[in-house]
Protein backbone atom coordinates (compact mmCIF):
# COMPACT_ATOMS: atom_id res chain seq x y z
CA UNK A 1 0.00 0.00 0.00
CA UNK A 2 0.93 3.26 -1.03
CA UNK A 3 2.37 5.43 2.02
CA UNK A 4 1.05 9.30 2.02
CA UNK A 5 2.74 12.16 4.27
CA UNK A 6 0.74 14.81 5.38
CA UNK A 7 2.80 17.32 6.18
CA UNK A 8 2.45 19.61 9.15
CA UNK A 9 5.13 22.89 9.17
CA UNK A 10 6.64 24.14 12.10
CA UNK A 11 9.08 26.00 10.78
CA UNK A 12 11.73 27.44 13.44
CA UNK A 13 9.60 26.65 16.46
CA UNK A 14 11.71 24.81 19.18
CA UNK A 15 14.68 25.75 17.78
CA UNK A 16 17.52 27.14 19.89
CA UNK A 17 19.70 27.73 17.88
CA UNK A 18 19.71 29.43 14.18
CA UNK A 19 22.40 27.40 12.07
CA UNK A 20 24.27 29.41 9.34
CA UNK A 21 21.85 27.88 6.47
CA UNK A 22 18.56 27.40 7.71
CA UNK A 23 15.66 29.86 6.14
CA UNK A 24 12.77 27.25 6.78
CA UNK A 25 10.08 29.55 5.84
CA UNK A 26 11.89 29.17 2.07
CA UNK A 27 12.65 25.63 2.61
CA UNK A 28 9.03 24.80 3.40
CA UNK A 29 6.99 27.25 1.99
CA UNK A 30 5.16 28.10 5.38
CA UNK A 31 5.45 30.60 8.11
CA UNK A 32 3.35 31.23 11.39
CA UNK A 33 2.09 28.06 13.46
CA UNK A 34 -0.80 26.17 12.83
CA UNK A 35 -3.83 26.32 15.31
CA UNK A 36 -5.14 22.21 16.39
CA UNK A 37 -8.00 23.63 14.07
CA UNK A 38 -5.95 24.07 11.12
CA UNK A 39 -4.19 20.14 11.51
CA UNK A 40 -7.61 18.82 11.76
CA UNK A 41 -8.75 20.78 8.21
CA UNK A 42 -5.27 19.83 6.90
CA UNK A 43 -5.45 15.87 7.83
CA UNK A 44 -9.58 16.00 6.66
CA UNK A 45 -8.57 17.47 3.03
CA UNK A 46 -5.72 15.28 2.30
CA UNK A 47 -7.33 11.84 3.27
CA UNK A 48 -10.51 12.85 1.78
CA UNK A 49 -8.56 13.83 -1.38
CA UNK A 50 -7.02 10.06 -1.89
CA UNK A 51 -7.78 7.62 -4.62
CA UNK A 52 -7.73 4.19 -3.61
CA UNK A 53 -6.38 3.02 0.03
CA UNK A 54 -3.21 4.82 1.40
CA UNK A 55 -1.24 4.12 4.40
CA UNK A 56 -1.46 7.85 5.48
CA UNK A 57 1.16 9.66 7.78
CA UNK A 58 0.84 13.15 9.65
CA UNK A 59 4.86 14.47 9.97
CA UNK A 60 5.55 17.48 12.09
CA UNK A 61 8.59 18.72 9.54
CA UNK A 62 10.60 21.73 10.30
CA UNK A 63 11.56 23.62 14.00
CA UNK A 64 12.66 21.08 16.36
CA UNK A 65 9.45 19.45 17.43
CA UNK A 66 11.28 17.74 20.67
CA UNK A 67 12.74 21.03 22.09
CA UNK A 68 9.08 23.28 22.30
CA UNK A 69 7.24 23.81 25.34
CA UNK A 70 5.43 20.52 26.24
CA UNK A 71 1.63 21.99 26.45
CA UNK A 72 2.74 22.95 22.72
CA UNK A 73 3.54 19.62 21.95
CA UNK A 74 0.40 18.66 23.03
CA UNK A 75 -1.93 20.60 21.93
CA UNK A 76 -0.33 19.91 18.15
CA UNK A 77 -0.18 16.25 18.84
CA UNK A 78 -4.06 16.05 19.95
CA UNK A 79 -5.82 16.52 16.55
CA UNK A 80 -2.96 14.14 14.95
CA UNK A 81 -3.33 11.44 17.59
CA UNK A 82 -7.27 11.79 17.57
CA UNK A 83 -7.12 11.13 13.44
CA UNK A 84 -5.22 8.18 14.63
CA UNK A 85 -7.50 6.65 16.93
CA UNK A 86 -10.49 7.14 14.50
CA UNK A 87 -8.09 5.31 11.95
CA UNK A 88 -7.81 8.42 9.53
CA UNK A 89 -4.28 8.09 8.97
CA UNK A 90 -2.08 5.15 10.00
CA UNK A 91 1.21 7.05 11.76
CA UNK A 92 2.76 10.37 13.13
CA UNK A 93 6.26 11.49 13.14
CA UNK A 94 8.00 14.45 13.42
CA UNK A 95 11.67 15.51 12.84
CA UNK A 96 13.64 17.38 15.78
CA UNK A 97 17.35 18.24 16.83
CA UNK A 98 19.58 15.15 18.18
CA UNK A 99 20.18 17.22 21.23
CA UNK A 100 16.49 17.34 22.48
CA UNK A 101 16.10 13.12 22.75
CA UNK A 102 15.32 12.03 26.77
CA UNK A 103 13.41 9.27 28.31
CA UNK A 104 10.57 11.46 28.86
CA UNK A 105 10.46 13.35 25.48
CA UNK A 106 10.06 9.44 23.92
CA UNK A 107 8.04 8.81 26.61
CA UNK A 108 5.60 12.09 25.66
CA UNK A 109 5.77 10.79 22.03
CA UNK A 110 4.82 7.22 22.34
CA UNK A 111 1.66 8.61 24.59
CA UNK A 112 0.46 10.29 21.24
CA UNK A 113 1.13 7.81 19.06
CA UNK A 114 4.15 8.10 17.65
CA UNK A 115 6.34 5.65 16.51
CA UNK A 116 9.07 7.90 14.07
CA UNK A 117 11.37 10.07 14.67
CA UNK A 118 13.73 11.89 12.32
CA UNK A 119 16.94 13.59 13.30
CA UNK A 120 18.58 16.79 12.02
CA UNK A 121 22.37 15.06 12.15
CA UNK A 122 23.13 17.08 8.77
CA UNK A 123 27.08 15.57 9.45
CA UNK A 124 29.08 13.28 11.85
CA UNK A 125 31.84 15.99 11.92
CA UNK A 126 32.07 17.97 15.27
CA UNK A 127 34.19 20.22 13.15
CA UNK A 128 32.09 21.22 10.37
CA UNK A 129 29.13 20.95 12.85
CA UNK A 130 30.43 24.00 14.89
CA UNK A 131 30.80 25.74 11.80
CA UNK A 132 27.44 25.23 10.84
CA UNK A 133 26.29 26.14 14.56
CA UNK A 134 24.30 23.66 14.85
CA UNK A 135 24.80 23.39 18.79
CA UNK A 136 24.89 19.80 19.18
CA UNK A 137 28.20 17.29 18.46
CA UNK A 138 28.43 13.68 16.64
CA UNK A 139 28.20 12.10 20.44
CA UNK A 140 24.09 13.84 20.48
CA UNK A 141 23.24 12.05 17.43
CA UNK A 142 25.03 8.29 18.79
CA UNK A 143 22.79 8.92 22.21
CA UNK A 144 19.71 9.84 20.37
CA UNK A 145 19.78 6.90 18.27
CA UNK A 146 20.39 4.75 21.15
CA UNK A 147 17.24 5.95 23.12
CA UNK A 148 15.02 5.84 20.62
CA UNK A 149 16.06 2.62 18.88
CA UNK A 150 15.81 1.24 22.44
CA UNK A 151 12.30 2.37 22.87
CA UNK A 152 11.09 0.89 19.32
CA UNK A 153 10.70 3.76 17.31
CA UNK A 154 11.81 4.34 13.85
CA UNK A 155 15.21 6.34 13.19
CA UNK A 156 15.52 8.88 11.04
CA UNK A 157 18.40 10.58 9.99
CA UNK A 158 18.60 13.70 7.97
CA UNK A 159 22.22 14.80 5.92
CA UNK A 160 23.57 17.66 4.57
CA UNK A 161 26.00 17.31 2.23
CA UNK A 162 28.65 20.53 1.46
CA UNK A 163 28.23 22.48 4.88
CA UNK A 164 30.99 24.98 5.83
CA UNK A 165 34.33 22.86 6.44
CA UNK A 166 33.22 19.92 4.82
CA UNK A 167 36.03 17.99 2.55
CA UNK A 168 35.30 14.81 0.89
CA UNK A 169 37.35 13.07 3.59
CA UNK A 170 34.87 14.48 6.12
CA UNK A 171 32.08 13.27 4.06
CA UNK A 172 33.08 10.00 4.12
CA UNK A 173 33.84 9.72 7.53
CA UNK A 174 30.27 10.99 8.14
CA UNK A 175 28.96 8.43 5.83
CA UNK A 176 30.61 5.74 7.59
CA UNK A 177 29.70 6.80 11.15
CA UNK A 178 25.69 6.81 9.58
CA UNK A 179 25.98 2.99 8.54
CA UNK A 180 27.39 2.46 11.61
CA UNK A 181 25.05 3.85 13.11
CA UNK A 182 22.54 1.85 11.03
CA UNK A 183 19.10 4.52 11.05
CA UNK A 184 16.28 3.14 9.63
CA UNK A 185 15.67 5.59 7.12
CA UNK A 186 17.95 8.24 5.83
CA UNK A 187 17.13 12.27 3.84
CA UNK A 188 20.20 13.81 2.10
CA UNK A 189 20.30 17.09 1.11
CA UNK A 190 23.07 19.07 -0.20
CA UNK A 191 23.42 22.28 0.75
CA UNK A 192 21.84 25.47 -0.71
CA UNK A 193 22.62 28.90 -0.12
CA UNK A 194 19.39 30.72 0.61
CA UNK A 195 18.81 34.04 1.03
CA UNK A 196 18.54 35.65 4.38
CA UNK A 197 20.81 33.11 5.92
CA UNK A 198 24.42 33.72 7.66
CA UNK A 199 25.68 31.14 4.86
CA UNK A 200 24.65 33.75 2.29
CA UNK A 201 26.70 36.30 4.09
CA UNK A 202 29.69 33.98 4.13
CA UNK A 203 29.20 33.34 0.85
CA UNK A 204 28.96 36.75 -0.14
CA UNK A 205 32.06 37.74 1.55
CA UNK A 206 33.63 34.58 -0.15
CA UNK A 207 33.83 33.15 3.29
CA UNK A 208 32.05 30.02 2.08
CA UNK A 209 32.59 27.93 -1.35
CA UNK A 210 29.44 26.42 -2.10
CA UNK A 211 28.76 23.24 -4.07
CA UNK A 212 28.08 23.32 -7.84
CA UNK A 213 25.20 20.89 -8.52
CA UNK A 214 27.90 18.67 -10.14
CA UNK A 215 29.46 18.68 -6.56
CA UNK A 216 26.38 17.90 -4.75
CA UNK A 217 25.17 14.94 -6.87
CA UNK A 218 28.60 13.86 -6.49
CA UNK A 219 28.30 13.64 -2.79
CA UNK A 220 24.82 12.66 -2.26
CA UNK A 221 25.50 9.82 -4.76
CA UNK A 222 27.89 8.42 -2.36
CA UNK A 223 26.35 8.60 0.62
CA UNK A 224 22.73 7.18 -0.66
CA UNK A 225 24.59 4.31 -2.38
CA UNK A 226 26.60 3.64 0.65
CA UNK A 227 23.66 3.84 2.79
CA UNK A 228 21.57 1.48 0.01
CA UNK A 229 24.37 -1.15 0.09
CA UNK A 230 24.29 -1.41 3.85
CA UNK A 231 19.91 -1.73 3.53
CA UNK A 232 19.60 1.76 4.99
CA UNK A 233 16.46 3.02 2.78
CA UNK A 234 16.62 6.49 1.45
CA UNK A 235 13.91 8.05 1.17
CA UNK A 236 14.69 11.51 -0.60
CA UNK A 237 17.61 13.52 -1.98
CA UNK A 238 17.29 17.30 -2.69
CA UNK A 239 15.12 19.52 -1.39
CA UNK A 240 11.33 19.73 -2.21
CA UNK A 241 10.67 21.99 -4.55
CA UNK A 242 8.44 25.30 -3.74
CA UNK A 243 7.77 28.62 -5.44
CA UNK A 244 10.64 30.18 -2.99
CA UNK A 245 13.32 27.71 -3.68
CA UNK A 246 12.82 27.84 -7.83
CA UNK A 247 12.89 31.80 -7.39
CA UNK A 248 16.71 32.78 -8.47
CA UNK A 249 16.41 35.72 -5.57
CA UNK A 250 15.90 33.35 -2.84
CA UNK A 251 18.23 30.29 -4.21
CA UNK A 252 21.61 32.42 -4.31
CA UNK A 253 24.06 29.24 -4.97
CA UNK A 254 24.76 25.46 -4.47
CA UNK A 255 23.31 22.23 -4.93
CA UNK A 256 19.48 22.91 -5.40
CA UNK A 257 17.56 21.61 -8.69
CA UNK A 258 14.17 19.93 -8.42
CA UNK A 259 15.91 16.90 -10.47
CA UNK A 260 18.32 16.23 -7.56
CA UNK A 261 16.61 12.83 -7.23
CA UNK A 262 16.52 12.16 -10.79
CA UNK A 263 20.48 13.13 -10.88
CA UNK A 264 21.31 11.20 -8.11
CA UNK A 265 19.67 8.18 -9.33
CA UNK A 266 21.35 8.75 -13.02
CA UNK A 267 24.72 8.53 -11.57
CA UNK A 268 24.27 5.45 -9.77
CA UNK A 269 23.23 3.63 -12.43
CA UNK A 270 24.92 5.19 -15.04
CA UNK A 271 28.38 4.57 -13.26
CA UNK A 272 27.34 0.91 -12.30
CA UNK A 273 26.24 0.09 -16.04
CA UNK A 274 28.90 1.85 -18.18
CA UNK A 275 31.98 0.52 -15.39
CA UNK A 276 30.85 -2.93 -16.24
CA UNK A 277 29.79 -2.74 -20.06
CA UNK A 278 33.66 -0.93 -20.70
CA UNK A 279 35.21 -3.98 -18.82
CA UNK A 280 33.50 -6.66 -21.32
CA UNK A 281 36.26 -8.06 -23.51
CA UNK A 282 33.99 -8.50 -26.60
CA UNK A 283 32.47 -6.00 -28.83
CA UNK A 284 29.45 -8.04 -29.88
CA UNK A 285 26.29 -6.23 -29.70
CA UNK A 286 24.93 -5.42 -25.95
CA UNK A 287 21.53 -5.69 -24.80
CA UNK A 288 20.65 -3.99 -21.13
CA UNK A 289 17.39 -4.63 -19.90
CA UNK A 290 15.44 -3.28 -17.00
CA UNK A 291 12.05 -2.77 -15.00
CA UNK A 292 9.61 -0.53 -16.10
CA UNK A 293 10.07 1.98 -13.23
CA UNK A 294 13.98 1.90 -13.38
CA UNK A 295 13.65 3.25 -16.81
CA UNK A 296 14.77 6.64 -16.36
CA UNK A 297 17.15 5.98 -13.90
CA UNK A 298 18.99 3.47 -16.22
CA UNK A 299 18.75 5.50 -19.27
CA UNK A 300 19.60 8.54 -17.36
CA UNK A 301 18.24 12.06 -16.82
CA UNK A 302 17.81 12.98 -20.34
CA UNK A 303 18.99 10.08 -21.62
CA UNK A 304 22.75 10.71 -21.01
CA UNK A 305 23.48 7.36 -19.94
CA UNK A 306 22.24 5.87 -23.74
CA UNK A 307 23.94 8.71 -25.01
CA UNK A 308 27.40 8.26 -23.64
CA UNK A 309 27.67 4.17 -24.15
CA UNK A 310 26.79 5.37 -27.97
CA UNK A 311 29.95 7.30 -27.70
CA UNK A 312 32.22 5.96 -25.35
CA UNK A 313 31.87 1.56 -26.58
CA UNK A 314 33.31 0.43 -29.42
CA UNK A 315 29.57 -1.72 -29.63
CA UNK A 316 25.92 -1.39 -29.95
CA UNK A 317 24.06 -0.83 -27.08
CA UNK A 318 19.89 -2.05 -27.29
CA UNK A 319 17.80 -0.60 -24.36
CA UNK A 320 14.67 -2.36 -23.02
CA UNK A 321 12.36 -3.22 -20.65
CA UNK A 322 11.98 -6.39 -18.73
CA UNK A 323 10.84 -9.12 -16.73
CA UNK A 324 14.07 -7.59 -14.23
CA UNK A 325 14.18 -7.38 -10.70
CA UNK A 326 13.36 -3.44 -9.32
CA UNK A 327 17.19 -1.75 -8.82
CA UNK A 328 18.48 -4.50 -11.07
CA UNK A 329 19.96 -4.19 -14.92
CA UNK A 330 20.62 -7.38 -16.84
CA UNK A 331 23.19 -7.21 -19.86
CA UNK A 332 23.06 -9.80 -22.26
CA UNK A 333 25.97 -10.47 -25.02
CA UNK A 334 25.82 -13.26 -27.41
CA UNK A 335 25.13 -16.26 -25.24
CA UNK A 336 26.32 -14.81 -22.01
CA UNK A 337 23.76 -12.45 -19.39
CA UNK A 338 25.24 -10.66 -16.29
CA UNK A 339 22.58 -9.59 -13.30
CA UNK A 340 23.74 -6.39 -12.27
CA UNK A 341 22.29 -4.96 -8.78
CA UNK A 342 22.60 -1.49 -8.78
CA UNK A 343 22.00 -1.02 -4.80
CA UNK A 344 24.62 -3.18 -3.63
CA UNK A 345 27.27 -1.65 -5.46
CA UNK A 346 30.43 -0.36 -3.59
CA UNK A 347 30.14 3.45 -3.10
CA UNK A 348 33.36 4.09 -4.30
CA UNK A 349 32.56 4.00 -8.06
CA UNK A 350 30.36 7.48 -6.78
CA UNK A 351 33.19 9.23 -5.82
Amino acid sequence: MKTSIIPIFIPHIGCPHRCVFCNQWQITGHQGLPSADDIRRLIASYTASARGPRHWEAAFYGGSFTAIPEDLQERLLQPAYEALQAGTIDAIRCSTRPDCITPPVLKRLRAYGLTTVELGVQSMDDAVLQKARRGHTADDVRRATALLRGEGFTVGHQLMPGLPGEDRESLKATTAAICALHPDITRIYPVAVLADTDLADMYEKGEYKPLSIHEGVVRAAYMKQAFLSEGIQCIRTGLQATADLDDEAQVLAGAYTPAMGELVDTRRFGRTLLRFLHRLSSNEPVAVSYDRRDTSRVRGYHNVTVRTAAWSLPFPVSWHEGDVPLGHIRVAQGTAFWDLDVNSQSSAAMI
